[in-house]
């Protein structure tokens, strides 16, 4: 991979995650792929399976008008990547506005679909 196909990869994941689209959101990862969205939890939050993946992403539907996001890679070798960046919540009522640092841990195969994803994140204070 390099640092360019990583960052279509990256800008991809953003679009995937604004859409809710199944279809989108397989189109990133490999059959057989792991996304784990909380790995220093336990494995309750680690999809195994595209199915898995997509399944867990809709559960979790958000407005794509009610956050933005950007992340970049940070080092690419090989087919591994360490990406970093931001999420952020827009303020509502109720809540708020909240940002996120990630860092997201990736693999991918050799077809660009991504086959490991670890994600972690900070809440800025």
């Amino acid at each position: 991979m390099t640092h360019d196909q990583v960052q279509k990869w990256l800008d991809g994941y953003i679009e995937a995650w604004a859409s809710n689209d199944a279809d989108a959101i397989a189109e990133l990862f490999t059959e057989d792929a792991t996304y784990s969205y909380r790995p220093w939890e336990n494995d309750d939050v680690t999809a195994r399976g595209r199915d898995a993946i997509v399944s867990a992403w809709l559960r979790h539907e958000e407005d794509p008008d009610s956050w933005d996001a950007k992340y970049e890679p940070f080092v690419v070798e090989g087919n591994k990547a360490v990406a970093v960046g931001w999420s952020r919540y827009f303020a509502t009522d109720d809540q708020p506005e909240k940002t996120y640092h990630n860092a997201y841990l990736l693999e991918f195969g050799d077809d660009g679909h991504c086959s490991s994803f670890h994600e972690f994140w900070f809440l800025e204070r």
